[in-house]
């Protein structure tokens, strides 16, 4: 069977799976439901479903890839993940539970007011949709690459035969189906991961002990960067930088917390975090190993570099020796990862748009609301599909870093409203919080051209702790004086 027709068989039986278990999971479920997952998620299904929830189509095919420039430094990052996650489990989740929200960022109505709500609920959408549509951007390439192109078939008709399909599983079942569906991708991608090492380990001829020897003894299995504080790779820069970006990308951000908050109580949200959050950093470290692996086996056998990082896994997968199943493997934790992500973020805006910017669950009745939550579900899918196109004229080698990139400019403003909102008890002029919060992303990127200009530093991933801390600096500005 020729490489198209694999993937293309692939991808069939997993939307299989997908749409048995979006059928299996809400049988009986209603707009509320929809909206909330029910209330009744135990805490270790929540556990494994947020394993996987970080994990997108880029993070499959750009993780292993990136050891080729940075090694294992997204380690670092990774550890400050962790802690990120115990500050999202003891200061954010009980604020969360405590004021029984639906969607997170109706905390900024009830500590600001509507506009502030507002600004929040927006800059999220905007966060969201671009993230979700770069990460499946790749992941289309990718499949156009192995299988559309083959075929004959153009592009457009790739992103929209793959949003389709993801729209009519989630469409009826909301945070339900992606709890359900984030198990099985979770089940996936540590399946797929784990396997791979071993089929490309064998084809290099080691056993146990030959693999870590060899890997830890190649140039691509550095973790610390100790010794240059301008350099972007810098462990403490990446560090700090990783404990926020968790807490604004994971803690602020409705796609992931639906996931936790329709577990019982917090105490079970709790434990579901913590044990996913430390679980994290394993299962990307498995990614980097992985991508050493990849390395060693195209020296070994004198293959090409490809000119783009996210090709590297790609490119051994298919590569004539090596056996088919690592092509399979391949291709389903690619789908498993993309495919859930994508269902995941149509949710989250979906909920966010009609609970935040609509308000509909506040106007309108059940068979209205669930009428409308189904509109704005057509209308995410359609927004999604043309981001992706827009996407298609632009490259990126390391897609990782082009989404984190990007979340420091979008989630900056989020992390400093719940930030300045948890910290300060003081009123602020919620009509003007939005030009504060357009202001900082715009003078932050001013400041990250200035330091390179003038001193050759790289503002890194850190450029979201100066985002935060202009939205600050704005509030305290608009203050209301008594």
């Amino acid at each position: 069977m020729s490489t198209p027709w694999i993937v293309l068989a692939t991808i069939i039986g997993y939307f299989i799976l997908l749409f048995i278990i979006s059928w299996a999971a809400t049988r009986k479920t209603d707009s509320e439901a929809a909206l909330t997952g029910g209330r009744e998620a135990p805490w270790f299904i929540v556990a494994i479903a947020m394993l996987g929830a970080p994990i997108s189509g880029v993070t499959f095919v750009s993780v292993p890839g990136m050891v080729v420039a940075k090694g294992y430094s997204y380690l670092q990052m990774t550890l400050g993940f962790i802690v990120g996650y115990f500050v999202i489990a003891y200061v954010l989740l009980p604020l969360f539970y405590k004021r029984k929200l639906v969607s997170i960022y109706g905390y900024l109505e009830q500590r600001f007011g509507a506009g502030t709500h507002k600004t929040g609920a927006w800059f999220f959408f905007i966060s969201k949709m671009l993230g979700a549509a770069v990460r499946f951007y790749v992941v289309c390439v990718t499949l156009q690459l192995l299988v559309f192109a083959p075929m004959g078939i153009p592009f457009i008709i790739n992103v929209i035969a793959t949003i389709a399909l993801i729209f009519l599983y989630t469409l009826q079942g909301g945070v339900k189906t992606v709890i359900w569906t984030d198990t099985l991708k979770s089940f996936c991608l540590i399946m797929s991961v784990v396997l791979c090492i071993y089929f490309v380990a064998r084809g290099l001829g080691y056993d146990l002990g030959g693999m870590c020897k060899a890997i830890a003894g190649d140039e691509s299995s550095r973790m610390f960067y100790f010794d240059d504080p301008k350099d972007g790779l810098y462990f403490w820069k990446q560090f700090i930088a990783g404990v926020f970006m968790v807490i604004a990308t994971t803690g602020l951000d409705q796609d992931l917390m639906q996931r936790t908050l329709a577990s019982k109580n917090a105490q079970e949200s709790k434990k579901g975090l913590i044990v996913s959050g430390i679980t994290q950093f394993f299962v990307i470290a498995l990614f980097l190993i992985l991508g050493t692996l990849l390395v060693l086996y195209v020296k070994a056998n004198g293959m090409e570099m490809p000119e783009k990082s996210d090709e590297l896994f790609g490119k051994v997968a298919f590569a004539p020796g090596m056996p088919v199943i690592v092509g399979i493997l391949f291709i389903l934790g690619l789908v498993a990862a993309a495919y859930s992500a994508a269902g995941s973020a149509l949710t989250s805006l979906t909920t966010s748009f009609t609970v935040d910017i609509l308000e509909a669950d506040k106007k309108k009745p059940a068979d209205a609301l669930s009428r409308t939550r189904k509109l704005v579900h057509v209308a995410m899918a359609a927004g999604m599909g043309l981001v992706i196109l827009v996407f298609y004229a632009i490259s990126n080698s390391d897609a990782i870093s082009a989404v984190y990139t990007l979340a420091s400019y979008t989630y900056g403003p989020i992390l400093g409203l719940f930030a300045f909102g948890m910290m300060c008890k003081a009123d602020v002029r919620d009509r003007l919080v939005p030009i504060v919060c357009i202001a900082a992303p715009i003078i932050s990127y001013g400041v990250q051209w200035w330091l390179k200009q003038q001193y050759d530093y790289t503002l890194g991933f850190e450029l979201l702790l100066l985002n935060a801390a202009l939205t600050m600096l704005g509030l305290a500005l608009l203050i209301k004086r008594k």
